[in-house]
């Protein structure tokens, strides 16, 4: 099952919120100020990062600027955790895991990586064929 975390205010989450119902792919959605995550999901999405927490911390938000002096010292796994979820918005958002795969942001390219690999590879078949053709 696919989780978006995301917020409200994102637009970006608007925007992967809407590909994946325009997909017909079932996932579920977390607000993060509504759901904050779990030391667990945060844990979880951090391995699935390929360069840790520079990966998903917004350093553009509001909240890195407030947070910056703390976040640039040397803040355990728990202790960056407390803060973004005191402040979601320190978070890239949205952020889209299946529990193997993790999308950080939207793009419209790289959020096809949620459809079905079977369906995917018909959808080339298909462009394949239509190249063919023309």
């Amino acid at each position: 099952m696919i989780t978006i975390f995301m917020t409200a205010r994102s637009s970006s989450s608007r925007k992967a919120k809407a590909w994946l119902k325009e997909q017909n792919l079932s996932f579920v959605e977390r607000d993060l100020y509504a759901e904050p995550l779990t030391y667990q999901e945060f844990k979880q999405i951090l391995r699935l990062t390929e360069h840790g927490t520079a990966d998903i911390i917004a350093t553009r938000s509001c909240a890195f600027k407030k947070f910056k002096s703390r976040l640039n010292g040397n803040l355990s796994l728990r202790e960056l955790f407390e803060l973004v979820n005191h402040d979601p918005s320190l978070l890239r958002q949205p952020l889209i895991t299946d529990g193997r795969l993790l999308q950080i942001g939207f793009n419209d390219v790289d959020i096809r990586q949620f459809i079905p690999r079977k369906v995917r590879r018909l959808e080339l078949s298909r462009a394949q064929l239509g190249l063919r053709i023309a």
